[in-house]
């Protein structure tokens, strides 16, 4: 009977674990899954702090709970109740002290429950917080020593840190009240079952076997709910980050995705007094904006800080999603074309420069797996990156390390902005993608790009003057509302914030001196 015990029990063991970490792989797999079609707007409501707490630690503490649950939530009320019910065939009598005990410990168990449920979820939150200073205090190390912040920094992320605490040890302290209480219960229901055993033994009752078979049906019900109560405390954490993690499964995107896929033909795009918000009840990030652009045709786009450059050509690969008017391809409204089929009609260079660890090329695939080798290398001479690639002892297998750290601000941009070329996209977008580079090399970049063959819509993002004086047309933004379109001489007459913006930039030193890095 031991043996089997043993087999038995290494057999659960076994696969209560490969249960357990098979379900938290498909999870971890469908949460990854479902993040992946939210929106920008989805994303910057949880914010990505939360997001990875859920997707690691979160579920990691679901798989600990069905492990444990599988292992030992099935067996203990068992026992429990076998013991209840031998007990019962001994002495009815005594079965009642049994049932008096049980019922008192499920009081207690459920009620801790109830209070630190809560207390889980809140704790689970803190975490979330100090997650996300750590993050942006890791990702911002440089700013915060070129300004001497360690001090404020180190003070916010100990204020959170100590909030954090002060939750755990609360929801510590009420779980902690869970052990000491079940041993109190447990032994007052040995003392009065001995108690009410040595007065039936004298009357001749019980035989003192009987008895002491009691007494070790109730310490097998001490050990296993010692043991449940230990594990509700796990499942109670389990339950709460399983709540979390649910309550982003059930979260839709806010974008609908249609089946329809984008014709592979030229591209023409025209915006259609769009409006954009991304609080309903705040003011519009973007207002009655309405233009077109033609296969082959540039558009540049010019405004301060914050008039909406970015998110005018967010919308065009529906990053975001218009409030009001629509954007249209081919005549069609962009939101009836599948997500897929239009982002790989569109080169995105964003404002900051992403790479990813690996290599040049692994990178440089990204829009095409399948690209050949001459591609790449004409996607680099035409992003000005053919000198630097020339540098570089391994080629298009230098390694790149995570952010491309080990490239200059400049060089990531050039990279970029080749991976972007890749697959020959119908419509190209340069969000602020020349800010790292000198004047030469983007007037060099822009020549290259008007002389591709096979004639995309190009956008051009900047806020100076020099790099969209040569576009086909100009947009000039100001506080979401497009003021001004046309032609670099067109603007320097009829548009007073373009002007003004030219004239600043023309009296600069460094203008003078031939450029800045």
């Amino acid at each position: 009977m031991a043996l089997l015990g043993l087999a038995a029990s290494v057999t659960a063991q076994y696969f209560a674990a490969r249960a357990a970490i098979g379900f938290s792989t498909g999870l971890r797999h469908d949460f990854f899954a479902h993040i992946q079609t939210f929106s920008y707007a989805d994303l910057d409501h949880f914010g990505t702090s939360t997001l990875i707490t859920r997707i690691t630690g979160d579920i990691n503490q679901v798989q600990t709970g069905i492990n444990l649950g599988l292992r030992l939530l099935l067996r203990s009320p068992f026992v429990v109740f076998g013991a209840l019910i031998m007990a019962s065939s001994i002495d009815p009598g005594s079965a009642l002290v049994f049932g008096g005990v049980i019922l008192i410990l499920f009081l207690i168990v459920f009620g801790i429950i109830l209070g630190t449920m809560p207390l889980q979820k809140k704790v689970r939150g803190g975490l979330d917080s100090v997650t996300a200073a750590t993050r942006e205090n890791l990702s911002g190390v440089r700013v915060i020593r070129a300004f001497v912040q360690e001090e404020n920094q180190g003070a916010r992320f100990n204020r959170l840190n100590r909030l954090l605490t002060k939750t755990q040890l609360l929801t510590g302290r009420l779980t902690a009240a869970m052990n000491p209480m079940t041993f109190l219960v447990l032994n007052a229901g040995i003392i009065i079952l001995i108690h009410n055993g040595a007065l039936k033994v004298d009357n001749g009752t019980l035989t003192q076997g009987q008895v002491i078979a009691l007494y070790n049906y109730m310490g097998q019900i001490l050990v296993e709910l010692v043991k449940l109560a230990n594990l509700i405390v796990t499942l109670t954490k389990s339950a709460a980050c399983a709540r979390r993690v649910n309550d982003i499964l059930l979260t839709s995107s806010s974008q609908a995705n249609s089946e329809v896929s984008l014709p592979e033909r030229p591209v023409h795009l025209s915006f259609e007094d769009v409006s954009v918000r991304y609080n309903p009840t705040g003011d519009p990030s973007l207002e009655h904006v309405s233009f077109s652009a033609e296969p082959g045709e540039t558009i540049g786009i010019i405004g301060g800080t914050g008039s909406g450059k970015t998110t005018l050509v967010s919308l065009i690969p529906r990053f975001y999603d218009a409030s009001g008017g629509s954007v249209k391809l081919n005549g069609r409204d962009i939101r009836e074309y599948s997500l897929a089929s239009l982002r790989k009609a569109i080169g995105i260079v964003p404002q900051q420069a992403v790479l990813f660890r690996g290599t040049i090329r692994s990178n440089l695939l990204w829009r095409n797996p399948d690209a050949p080798e001459e591609e790449l290398l004409e996607a680099l001479d035409t992003a000005q990156a053919s000198e630097m690639f020339d540098t570089k002892g391994q080629g298009l297998d230098e390694p790149v390390a995570q952010g491309g750290a080990n490239f200059s601000g400049g060089q990531r941009q050039r990279l970029t902005i080749a991976r972007a070329l890749i697959g020959h996209p119908s419509v190209l977008i340069l969000d602020d993608s020349s800010s790292a580079l000198d004047y030469a090399t983007d007037a060099a970049l822009r020549r290259s790009l008007r002389a591709l063959s096979w004639k995309p819509v190009t956008f051009i993002v900047s806020q100076r003057t020099a790099s969209v004086r040569y576009a086909d047309r100009i947009l000039v933004l100001d506080d979401g509302m497009c003021i001004g379109q046309g032609t670099h001489e067109e603007l320097l007459e009829s548009c007073q914030v373009y002007r003004e913006i030219h004239e600043a930039q023309q009296e600069m030193p460094s203008d003078k001196k031939g450029g800045t890095r």
